[in-house]
């Protein structure tokens, strides 16, 4: 038993947070149906981009929301439903006859949770954007990357996943919860906006105190500290160095043999010299020449491995960090992890009709009630 185990919850399909989210709760033992467009309906709004890994744990269920006989069966989908999440500009749900006051009329109890880039309301509400937008007006962005260079794209890591999903599953359990106590759903409105803003936390209470200012590339975590960044090594490749506390980076300029006396850690005048000090030595060995020195050690440096090279870092093997499940092979595996729990992720299943899908969770509904 997973701990999401017994849940229902409807996706309906997209890109993005939406799906990644599905996929988490999915991974943690919920019962989830994503709902995809059906062939009548016309060419698929979506690709499966990512889908080999991020539909995982989950069946399809095509419906055409137009047809009302569909739109009758996700209705009572719903009635019987824990939980929908859904990732569509403010209104689409509502002109589908699936908003928040539709659903929950059939369904008090249901969390509904959705996920957009600018939030359910405010002036830039059906605008349209992508994460690296979101982030920009945040404030997220304009703290990445060199200081002379512009700001550059953490991925979609931040304002999809970061700020979206992984807030969207927050409120999502925070609202089954409370539901569990009162009877009682609720609506979560996850914006990446909010959530990017949300995990710039502690910049904003350094900057309060004087302890960060805007000039990228010159604070204490974002590279312009020469013992919190990364360096080339002789081979092209990189090492990460986190040696932020002062015994670690005593450990570090003991692995680099420079003496104490000529690197004093906390000088910011000099944070430019030893940035350049520091990566001509890295220069001199190979990255894993310098992974190997530094292994028993507690100066935090660490080689940064690439997407290939991960599964097989001998921590990430012994955690079982990634799996070899599925079609993709290997993958990221679930996380957090529950002791008890030996699992990994579950395949995709096939796909579901739409009758299907309602005969079994009915199904499940009255076992439930009858016990």
């Amino acid at each position: 038993m997973k701990p999401l185990s017994g849940l229902r919850i409807l996706e309906f399909d997209g890109l993005g947070p939406v799906t990644f989210a599905g996929m988490v709760l999915a991974d943690l033992g919920a019962e989830v149906l994503r709902l995809t467009r059906s062939a009548s309906a016309g060419a698929p709004v979506f690709t499966d981009v990512g889908g080999e890994v991020l539909h995982r744990g989950r069946a399809a269920v095509a419906v055409d929301l137009k047809k009302p006989a569909d739109l009758a069966r996700v209705h009572a989908l719903i009635a019987t439903a824990d939980a929908l999440i859904e990732g569509f500009r403010p209104g689409v749900m509502e002109r589908l006859g699936l908003g928040p006051d539709a659903c929950v009329t059939r369904n008090p109890r249901l969390v509904y949770g959705r996920v957009t880039g600018w939030g359910q309301s405010g002036p830039m509400a059906q605008q349209v954007g992508h994460d690296l937008n979101y982030i920009a007006l945040s404030g997220a962005l304009s703290m990445m990357g060199e200081p002379d260079r512009p700001p550059r794209p953490p991925l979609n890591l931040v304002g999809d996943y970061g700020g979206g999903a992984m807030l969207l599953v927050t409120g999502v359990l925070a609202g089954l919860l409370e539901a569990r106590t009162t009877g009682r759903g609720r609506v979560v409105d996850a914006a990446m906006t909010d959530g990017s803003a949300l995990l710039t936390s502690l910049f904003h209470a350094l900057a309060a105190r004087g302890l960060w200012n805007e000039a990228r590339g010159t604070n204490l975590l974002d590279g312009g500290a020469p013992f919190y960044r990364c360096y080339a090594c002789r081979d092209g490749r990189f090492v990460a160095v986190g040696a932020l506390e002062p015994q670690f980076y005593a450990a570090l300029l003991e692995g680099l043999e420079i003496p104490a006396a000529e690197a004093p850690q906390f000088d910011l005048s000099g944070w430019s010299a030893l940035h350049d000090r520091f990566a001509a030595v890295f220069a001199t060995r190979d990255r894993d020449d310098w992974a190997a020195r530094f292994a028993d050690t507690d100066a935090c440096v660490t080689p940064v491995l690439t997407l290939a090279e991960a599964p097989g870092h001998p921590h990430n093997a012994a955690r079982g960090t990634f799996t070899a499940a599925g079609p993709v092979q290997p993958a990221p595996a679930p996380a957090p992890r529950f002791d008890g729990d030996t699992t990994g992720p579950e395949p995709q299943p096939a796909p579901l009709s739409l009758d299907d899908a309602l005969v079994r969770w009915t199904q499940a509904t009255a076992e439930a009630d009858a016990s």
